[in-house]
């Protein structure tokens, strides 16, 4: 029996279902439907992969450091793969693991665990301390502000933009998206505005420019705020916009100084416990009739609050979304008075096509800035992460409030 075939009588006696993507092993024997797309695996450290970390994790630790890949559209690999995960057998009985236990040591898949990814993060500390959360920050944000500029538009906004016509350009989108905004926030020429999670400026330096308020920004991530300083001086607005290295947990500002609060989506990123914290600072930072509006992912009910074990390890540690109507009760409670929502899901797929398209036409820039590990994180990333909006695992709103 060939290495292929045997793979895919493994796949079926542990998990009950047939491959859903072709196989081709490591000594070139194939298995599975011949149409669509195919999964490479290199190396039998694969296996030792899966069977050390089954599921999500050990794969994608495989497709990072190579030892296994994906000819045809990864996509629609990632389509099959999850229609048939619904499908698949929950649990096993001692007959089909001792089955599944001899045929992984038939195919050398037993040994000890492989050396995990050097681009997984490790995080030390509690949960959301501020020196944990400046370096979960850190280990997303801080890649490089070159990696950012080459995948992102010129406004360099990294979330969800806003789609008006088909065929519209992804910095177009993300102009009507940061003109929502301002509309919703009610901006007036010289209104105080406090960005909190400002990124690469985006939303501080669109507000000034074009309703001429004064904006502060603040971010954890060093990378962020040098960007922006250099940018507020190129184009003459040091009167108009300041940038801070500073977590919200330290704004320092008078009580009820702004007119309008923006936080584009940086709530997932302050965790449950410090939710209430987060919000009960942007009230306070608010006059009294002061506006905020938040941009924040969610997550279907039953699905994990942090996106996945991939998304945890390798993207945004220590992140936590809810679903919606959580996230409005919250800010029931903080004392906001809710004026709209909209949602804006399919605005996101959009979105991540436009990434993606520009990830794998610069796909080769991306590995001399970042090495061959990390561009593949991220290919996975943004592949999982749009089928996730598109598939409706995830989604993302819009959420007008007010301080009475």
């Amino acid at each position: 029996m060939t290495v292929a075939r045997r793979l895919a009588d493994l796949v079926r006696d542990t998990a009950g279902v047939e491959l859903p993507v072709r196989i081709r092993a490591w000594d070139g024997t194939e298995a599975g439907p011949a149409d669509g797309p195919v999964l490479v695996i290199r190396h039998r450290r694969a296996l030792r992969r899966l069977l050390w970390a089954p599921g999500e994790m050990g794969l994608a630790r495989a497709y990072v450091t190579g030892d296994l890949d994906v000819e045809g559209d990864i996509a629609e690999g990632f389509r099959r793969a999850w229609a048939s995960a619904g499908r698949r057998r929950t649990s096993m009985s001692l007959r089909d693991k001792a089955i599944a236990a001899g045929a992984a040591t038939r195919l050398g898949a037993v040994g000890l665990p492989p050396t995990p990814p050097a681009a997984e993060a490790r995080l030390a500390g509690r949960l959301h301390t501020r020196g944990r959360d400046r370096a979960a920050i850190a280990h997303h944000y801080d890649l490089s502000n070159q990696f950012y500029q080459l995948l992102l538009d010129d406004h360099m906004a990294y979330s969800s933009a806003y789609y008006t016509h088909d065929g519209q350009s992804l910095h177009d989108a993300q102009t009507a998206k940061l003109d929502l905004v301002c509309r919703k926030l009610e901006l007036k020429e010289g209104q105080r505005l406090l960005d909190v999670g400002c990124g690469w400026g985006s939303m501080i330096l669109y507000a000034a420019r074009t309703y001429g308020v004064h904006a502060t920004g603040i971010t954890l991530s060093a990378e962020q705020r040098d960007f922006v300083a250099e940018r507020v001086t190129a184009e003459g607005l040091g009167k108009l916009v300041e940038v801070r290295l500073q977590d919200y947990r330290e704004l320092s500002d008078p009580p009820a100084t702004f007119d309008a609060v923006s936080s584009i989506e940086m709530g997932e990123h302050v965790g449950e416990g410090n939710y209430p914290t987060y919000l009960s600072t942007m009230f306070g930072a608010l006059k009294s009739g002061g506006r905020l509006l938040l941009q924040q992912m969610s997550r279907r009910e039953g699905t994990a609050p942090g996106g996945g074990p991939f998304i945890e390890s390798y993207i945004a540690p220590d992140m936590h979304m809810r679903p919606l109507w959580q996230t409005i009760r919250h800010l029931q409670n903080a004392g906001f008075e809710i004026r709209g929502v909209e949602a804006m899901r399919e605005h996101y797929v959009r979105t991540v096509e436009h990434w993606l398209e520009t990830f794998e036409r610069h796909y080769e820039e991306f590995v001399a800035l970042q090495g061959e590990e990390v561009a593949r994180v991220w290919r996975l990333y943004l592949v999982g992460g749009g089928l996730a909006f598109e598939q409706g695992r995830m989604g993302v709103d819009q959420i007008a409030a007010r301080k009475p």
